[in-house]
């Protein structure tokens, strides 16, 4: 039952988008300034209703995509999905702790994202070095999941190797 925390993780990442998504929204001007070139005018930009509408709708599309297959393991769609991972199998709750917490990273994700366009247009408040560290931090978090995602997918498939020897 671990992927309950996996869940859990999800919803949380669910809130800390739309709570920063909201913020940086009533913080912006009219006119969203998404690059600036090297003499500090604004290269690509958008309106702050178009920004908003833009980031929702890349959210839900992504969280529905993401998270359709956890679903489909969760309800036993398909008979390859019953013979795959039974109730009860624990590379059943590996594999959906793995995609919950997966949504919630792509979520974090998504919300450092949100709070960097916040940065770039109210840089009295926030410089937008301070997220660096975020930056090389995104990265690293996708290529341990992806890691563990092989991991999973590997002693699963030794399992079922095993099984039918």
């Amino acid at each position: 039952m671990y992927y309950r925390f996996g869940k859990v993780f999800h919803f949380l990442s669910v809130l800390l988008f739309i709570f920063s998504f909201l913020y940086t929204y009533s913080s912006l001007s009219e006119l969203v300034v998404l690059e600036f070139n090297d003499e500090g005018v604004a290269v690509k930009s958008m309106g702050k209703n178009a920004f908003f509408y833009t980031g929702l709708i890349i959210f839900i599309i992504l969280n529905i995509l993401l998270l359709t297959p956890a679903k489909l393991i969760e309800q036993q769609s398909t008979k390859n999905l019953k013979r795959l991972f039974p109730i009860g199998d624990r590379f059943r709750d590996y594999m959906l702790t793995w995609i919950y917490s997966f949504v919630g990273i792509v979520n974090l994700s998504l919300s450092i994202l949100g709070l960097f366009v916040h940065s770039i247009n109210n840089q009295n408040e926030i410089s937008t070095g301070s997220f660096a560290f975020f930056f090389y931090l995104i990265p690293i978090f996708f290529v341990v999941w992806i890691i563990g995602l092989f991991r999973i997918l590997l002693k699963k498939f030794t399992s079922i190797q095993t099984t039918e020897k």
